[in-house]
């Protein structure tokens, strides 16, 4: 298990993006669940990821290009070819929500209210992608020198030189962390909120806390300057949403 036997399923059919598909779909279908529990009208989500998919793809590959364009320099073009890959999962959701307020201000509809329906899903779907990393033997995180951790899951080998060594297993510690988070908004948060944007900002600052930490340990961050990339974006949802979920609670205890 330490090493995965292929990157694909079988033919050319990549283990990635069948497990990105897999992840769109569950997340749609639980959508499509909270659609109805939230009152919103029948097929918003269907008429939603027609906006959201495609323009969180495009954000996923600008998001990666623009932060390791010395691999497209030469070939500026091949910014358009995402299927010899790289993308980041930061870009995709910038790139979603982008959809949403543009599918919001269309139907004339609260963004909160959709994004809320969409995150416990995001989540889930994170969790589940994050397993493509395996297969592709990336998204791995520091060499692992002693013994005693050198056993899957806690660490791959990633071949170096002629043979293998172990690195932290950074793909499997976000994808845990990721399901967890799912089962937070699911089961906790979600049937707890009463108000449009909480479930949302739980997803924000959860998922920002633990990609902060996980970001720090692998090897492959996008880099701006000596900083990376999403771990300056991860602090910055946490205290966002921090902070405007301490203000609510205040405002609601004084109310």
């Amino acid at each position: 298990m330490s090493i995965p036997y292929s990157r694909y399923i079988f033919a050319s059919l990549p283990w990635y993006g069948v497990l990105i598909a897999a992840g769109v779909f569950l997340a749609i279908a639980l959508c499509m669940h909270e659609e109805k529990r939230l009152g919103l009208k029948q097929d918003t989500t269907i008429d939603l990821a027609l906006w959201v998919i495609p323009l969180g793809i495009i954000g996923a590959r600008v998001y990666y290009a623009l932060f390791n364009w010395q691999v497209f320099a030469d070939d500026p073009l091949s910014v358009l070819r995402i299927w010899e890959g790289g993308i980041a999962i930061y870009g995709a959701v910038i790139g979603g929500l982008i959809g949403v307020c543009a599918f919001a201000a269309h139907r004339r509809m609260n963004p909160l209210l959709l994004t809320d329906a969409i995150v416990p899903g995001l989540s889930l779907a994170q969790g589940i992608g994050r397993w493509g990393n395996y297969f592709n033997m990336e998204a791995y995180g520091r060499e692992i020198t002693d013994p005693r951790w050198q056993f899957f899951p806690v660490g791959v080998q990633i071949p170096a030189g002629s043979g293998y060594t172990w690195h932290m297993a950074t793909f499997f510690y976000e994808s845990c962390w990721d399901m967890l988070v799912f089962i937070v908004l699911w089961f906790v948060i979600r049937k707890r909120s009463r108000k449009s944007g909480t479930v949302t900002l739980w997803y924000l600052l959860l998922y920002g806390a633990g990609r902060f930490i996980i970001e720090g340990l692998r090897t492959d961050s996008l880099m701006l300057g000596n900083f990376r990339v999403s771990q300056l974006l991860s602090l910055a949802l946490v205290m966002f949403s921090g902070t405007v979920l301490v203000i609510r609670s205040i405002k609601t205890k004084n109310t």
